[in-house]
């Protein structure tokens, strides 16, 4: 099994676009594609499958707003409840609207929280983790397309250089 990849550099976001489309009609697999900015629309164009992020984030907020209930039950009703301003203190019920805002803020806090967590994990970002750019002109203004190679590295190379890439590389990744 070949560990070699095709490095395609291409210097405006519109071509890289058109040789994303080409390169997956082609039936070649992109790896990655590495930019220095957002490009609008490239990951329908490499056919990502949409984030569930947002499941997880709807998951973490009802986690909070359960311990946030269970936590304000326990305090205020059961361990040590308080006559405050008059307002009774014998149900959870009587009291809720009183914990509105704090069912809100456990509700933001946990989902926020745990969604940087989440997102950090998903995307391997640990602390003191080494980058991963295969070229540092991808910070500044290139952009980088890397294409698994399988027996093919001197079509893929005609390939990219048709597709307008200013740069075609073949590496061998360990």
């Amino acid at each position: 099994m070949s560990n070699k990849v095709i490095y395609a550099i291409y210097n405006d976001d519109d071509i890289l676009m058109d040789a994303v489309k080409k390169t997956r009609a082609a039936h070649h697999h992109i790896e990655e594609v590495f930019t220095p900015f957002p490009v609008h629309g490239l990951d329908k164009a490499m056919g990502l499958e949409p984030t569930r992020l947002a499941i997880c984030a709807f998951i973490y907020g009802c986690i909070g707003l359960s311990v946030g209930t269970a936590m304000m039950n326990f305090i205020m009703i059961q361990d040590w409840p308080q006559d405050i301003g008059g307002k009774p203190s014998f149900s959870y019920l009587e009291n809720m609207p009183a914990f509105v805002p704090i069912m809100f803020e456990l509700t933001v806090f946990f989902a926020a929280h745990l969604m940087v967590i989440t997102f950090y994990m998903r995307s391997k970002l640990w602390p003191f983790k080494e980058a991963e750019n295969p070229d540092v002109r991808t910070t500044d203004d290139h952009f980088l397309m890397e294409v698994a190679v399988h027996n093919n590295e001197k079509e893929l190379i005609s390939f990219f250089q048709s597709t307008g890439a200013v740069e075609v590389k073949v590496i061998e990744k360990h």
